[in-house]
């Protein structure tokens, strides 16, 4: 490999650091104006009256939108009426606080934040549910995810067994708060759309907006060239495309409209409120005999969010008794939403410390009990991996970490008057992949223009998808352009779930071989060319020429080759999709995490100050970025474990900490030595590329891991996140 494996630095770096890079919030657009929400102030009831009259007299007002005429603007709605799902300013019914219940359009930015609080409402006010706590009696089992039915006779191996743990976990509700607010720029033109959107899927947005306003999707262009960090946020469309398409229609002109800080807690979804219970069994050897594990979170009462909680107590250890169920309870709050790894960090949380606690008991190192129950084949299906290298990554990264060194007594570490913790967790994420296209355009100039409609959403896809093109095409990655996040390209998945390289990178894979078979085909009509005989596997394209791979002297020289032709370029678009060899497998990636904490017995401080991560998920084709996804999710797991909590008062349904003096996110300071280790992987199942997912796997096992290095510093377990100095106080830490 030339390209792939090797550090490459980010392709659109300098446009970043420069200020080039535009946002969707950013392209400047002539006779631009400018919209602002309103929201409501209670959680659950109707609006009785809502007076706009002095916002439509303020300076520089166009146009004041409510709920008395946007229905009759709005030509159309996707899915009809038995479509569920949040749409704003369509009804005088409130179903969250914070509701968006006008918009007020004006010429400048100031002038409609102005104008939006001079409109007057009352409202009829009910009292809200919030609170997932006290209705988890009430869960159901969602139609749309039934729990799978129990492994084996779960009842008659926990009874009996030796060593057990049974404990309740809590994960609050947590928010995505990415650098870049969400908000779009949309104009019209010939009535056709064209919109700047926050987005992880162009194409979901084109076709919404084609529906919402009755016309051909190919008269809607849904442009996100750059995000600045989504995480699940903008997998779906937000409610707040369609109000800007509509205001822009309405007042003729281009509108902008942008999130504050504050509206993003109640603008794009967030981590479900979850409660968890876990049971689990072991004999005397440590292998495990039962697990049990429930899960409950909220979700709103318009839309019935559910996430895959089933395969993290099914799948990670061999038991022969498994029981899981899912549920959820109806809230007066907004939909949850896709939060990095979505069910899979929540649910490892409580399965990992659970079984932590089970080590204790059972005096057998955390990391041994793990390997005592290593799936060599999936415990769920009985199917081999494709590959799974995760009992090295246990090797290298307690290698790494010292964790022969380990006391395995509570408080028995110190440095000075600070308590040491060591603990450990495994990460597990899918390897997908979805149907995905792409057009590779190779030029006579020995050039390539390389394009999909994905998107970047901070990861580097830029930067990966050049060199899985230069590689294979044989380019320099300075003649490789490639372009991204517009509805024109052609069609990929949303950018989320860990699956876009690939399935955006297997595409650019397949459409360039579907060049080099173009070129070669030319090359063989000529009876005398050094490749007339030969087959399109027997050829490479490299540095601007077709060679054998067999003699490198036997070469045709590309650029001579189209211009005998009176060829510019050749081209090809190319859909991938997964192979139907993936069924035979259980394919997935995996991670060990083992982490160090110090904690403050006088103030019950935690600090992580080290984390060691190593990850077995296939070929690396840019260690320098992936090297960064996974330091990312660490620094993500210590906001997780340690800070993050969405504080809701229930009597009113109203969020109490929505800004980021309030709501606490790691920074600089909280971030130690983290070092990321990967174990690379020969797998020719899971693609061409043999790549798999990272950006989630990186999260998984870290707030588990440190969880349970607390209660190796401490001697005291914390099964609610996230774990902050009063926690420990009060259970008399000093």
């Amino acid at each position: 490999m030339r390209y792939i494996g090797k550090e490459m630095r980010r392709v659109d770096g300098i446009a970043k650091v420069t200020g080039r890079a535009k946002y969707a919030a950013e392209f400047e657009l002539s006779n631009l104006a400018y919209g602002y929400l309103t929201l409501s102030e209670i959680a659950k009831g109707t609006i009785t009256s809502i007076d706009t009259s002095e916002a439509e007299r303020a300076p520089g007002v166009l146009q004041i939108f409510t709920h008395l005429n946007v229905p009759k603007l709005f030509p159309a709605l996707p899915g009809g009426p038995d479509n569920k799902e949040f749409r704003p300013l369509m009804s005088p019914k409130i179903v969250f606080n914070g509701q968006p219940i006008a918009v007020a359009v004006a010429n400048t930015f100031e002038q409609a934040r102005y104008a939006s609080q001079l409109i007057k409402v009352t409202y009829s006010q009910e009292k809200p549910v919030t609170d997932l706590r006290t209705a988890i009696d009430s869960a159901k089992e969602t139609n749309a995810q039934k729990s799978p039915p129990p492994r084996g006779r779960l009842a008659i191996a926990y009874a009996p067994a030796p060593f057990k743990v049974e404990q309740e976990y809590n994960i609050p509700v947590e928010h995505h708060n990415p650098i870049e607010p969400h908000g779009a720029t949309a104009f019209w033109k010939d009535g056709k759309l064209t919109i700047f959107d926050k987005s992880q899927n162009v194409y979901q947005v084109r076709d919404y907006l084609a529906q919402t306003f009755k016309i051909v999707p190919e008269d809607v262009n849904v442009i996100t060239l750059f995000v600045g960090g989504a995480f699940g946020s903008s997998l779906t469309v937000n409610y707040y495309p369609p109000l800007v398409a509509l205001a822009a229609r309405e007042v003729k002109r281009p509108v902008r409209l942008v999130y504050t800080r504050r509206q993003m807690f109640t603008g794009h979804g967030y981590r479900p409120d979850t409660w968890q219970k876990v049971a689990i069994a072991a004999d005397e050897d440590g292998k495990l005999t039962a697990i049990s594990h429930r899960a409950v979170i909220n979700t709103s009462t318009f839309e019935n969010y559910f996430e895959d909680y089933f395969k993290v107590a099914r799948t990670v250890y061999k038991c022969p008794n498994v029981e899981t169920l899912y549920q959820n309870v109806v809230t007066d709050l907004p939909t949850p939403v896709a939060m990095r790894a979505p069910a899979a960090v929540s649910n490892m949380f409580a399965l990992e410390c659970a079984l932590d606690e089970l080590s204790y008991q059972l005096k057998i190192d955390p990391l041994e009990l793990r390997l005592i129950n290593y799936a060599e084949t999936d415990p769920e299906t009985g199917k081999p991996f494709s590959s799974k290298a995760l009992r090295e990554c246990y090797s290298l990264a307690a290698e790494k970490f010292g964790w022969r060194n380990r006391n395995p007594e509570p408080r028995s570490m110190r440095d000075g008057d600070l308590l040491v913790g060591w603990g450990v967790a495994t990460g597990i994420w899918g390897a997908f992949q979805r149907p995905a296209s792409a057009k590779v355009v190779y030029k006579s100039d020995g050039t390539a223009h390389v394009t999909s409609s994905t998107t970047d959403i901070g990861p580097g896809t830029y930067t990966v998808m050049t060199i899985i093109a230069a590689e294979h095409l044989g380019l320099d990655p300075a003649k490789i352009k490639f372009e991204l996040g517009n509805s024109l390209y052609p069609k990929a998945p949303a950018q989320g779930g860990s699956w876009t390289t690939a399935s955006v990178g297997s595409a650019i894979y397949g459409a360039v071989q579907n060049i080099r078979k173009q070129l070669l085909d030319l090359a063989k009509k000529d009876a005398s060319s050094p490749l007339a005989t030969a087959d399109v596997d027997d050829v490479e394209m490299i540095d601007g020429v077709l060679r054998l791979k067999s003699d490198a002297s036997e070469t045709v020289d590309l650029s001579e080759l189209l211009r005998k032709f009176g060829i510019e370029e050749v081209e090809d678009t190319y859909q991938s999709n997964p192979s139907p060899e993936r069924e035979k497998y259980a394919i997935g990636a995996h991670s060990a995490q083992f982490v160090e904490v110090k904690v403050d017995p006088q103030l019950g401080t935690v600090h992580v100050t080290r984390v060691i991560e190593a990850s077995a998920c296939g070929k690396i084709m840019n260690p320098k970025t992936s090297h960064s996804q996974e330091i990312g999710g660490a620094i993500w797991g210590i906001g997780m474990a340690l800070m993050e909590g969405t504080e809701i008062d229930h009597r009113y349904g109203r969020i109490l900490n929505p800004t980021l003096a309030d709501y606490h996110v790691p920074v600089h300071a909280d971030a130690h030595q983290i070092e990321t280790i990967f174990v690379e992987e020969d797998d020719k199942i899971v693609n061409p590329l043999g790549v798999k997912g990272m950006g989630e796997l990186g999260l998984v096992g870290i707030p588990a891991a440190i969880a349970n290095a607390v209660f190796h510093a401490t001697g005291i377990r914390v099964r609610d996140l996230p774990i902050t100095p009063d926690k420990l106080l009060k259970r008399g830490l000093a």
